[in-house]
């Protein structure tokens, strides 16, 4: 029988947003538990874990009442390497869109090169809000039957469970390549983000948007940059990059003599 690596599990947490219903977080709870995930983080849940969690936990309620709690999505990742938020198919925020299979696949990848990798999930009624959504790397889609697609939390919990485990066990059974040199990491979701907020104050120094809201171009930006990978010595040199150019708008700003 084939052993999922715990470390690379162990890197893989479940991050479920607003969750409205304590019952709910014991059902995703029993859904990560059997396909071997633990690692559960509750971001600003309406209400906290009761009677009902356990129940509906089947005794894996220790996932929930063990889960580290944050006040907002954003602190719940700022470690984490690659973000995916799960998600119905949206106009409003352009993400690059990833089949469950797809986004366990990159899930595990990330995690075996040492990353921790989020896998969020929003609030029952309403999912991910944009701000939430500009914070994934990707958005994972659920193709379910679009006559009838209402999948709870916890369905959709055990979706991209299952794939994960799937794609766990077959990276378990194949061989490791030797590497000649240490591969380095991706930086990391608060390393990114803070480049971001850098490139956005640096485009306004600037005068790039030239009077046009800001927001198309950088969610394009933020898309490019993700795509590129970069770690967190490359953002430090683009970061450089940046500061120097708001110097120079600094100085072009000035008074003349």
């Amino acid at each position: 029988m084939s052993h999922v690596p715990v470390s690379i599990a162990d890197r893989i947490r479940i991050v479920l947003v607003g969750t409205q219903h304590p019952g709910n977080l014991g059902s995703a709870a029993r859904a990560m538990r059997t396909m071997g995930l633990t690692r559960m983080v509750l971001v600003a849940p309406e209400k906290a874990p009761n009677l009902d969690t356990t129940s509906m936990a089947a005794g894996a309620e220790a996932l929930v009442f063990d889960a580290p709690v944050f006040p907002t999505l954003e602190d719940a990742v700022a470690d984490c390497r690659l973000v995916l938020g799960c998600t119905a198919r949206s106009r409003r925020i352009a993400l690059e869109e990833l089949s469950p299979r797809d986004a366990a696949a990159r899930a595990v990848k990330a995690a075996t090169a040492q990353g921790d990798v989020a896998l969020v999930f929003g609030r029952e009624r309403t999912g991910l809000d944009n701000h939430e959504l500009q914070l994934c790397h990707a958005a994972v889609h659920i193709p379910s039957d679009p006559e009838f697609s209402s999948l709870n939390l916890a369905a959709a919990v055990q979706v991209l469970a299952y794939e994960a485990r799937v794609a766990l066990l077959d990276a378990a059974e194949r061989p490791v390549m030797p590497v000649d040199e240490p591969i380095e990491p991706p930086a990391s979701h608060a390393e990114l983000e803070g480049f971001f907020t850098q490139l956005s104050d640096t485009l306004e120094a600037i005068d790039f948007h030239k009077g046009r809201t800001p927001e198309s171009a950088e969610r394009k930006l933020r898309r490019i940059f993700l795509r590129a990978e970069m770690n967190a010595r490359e953002v430090r040199l683009m970061r450089g990059v940046l500061a120097d150019a708001q110097r120079m708008a600094r100085l072009a700003n000035e008074p003349g003599p």
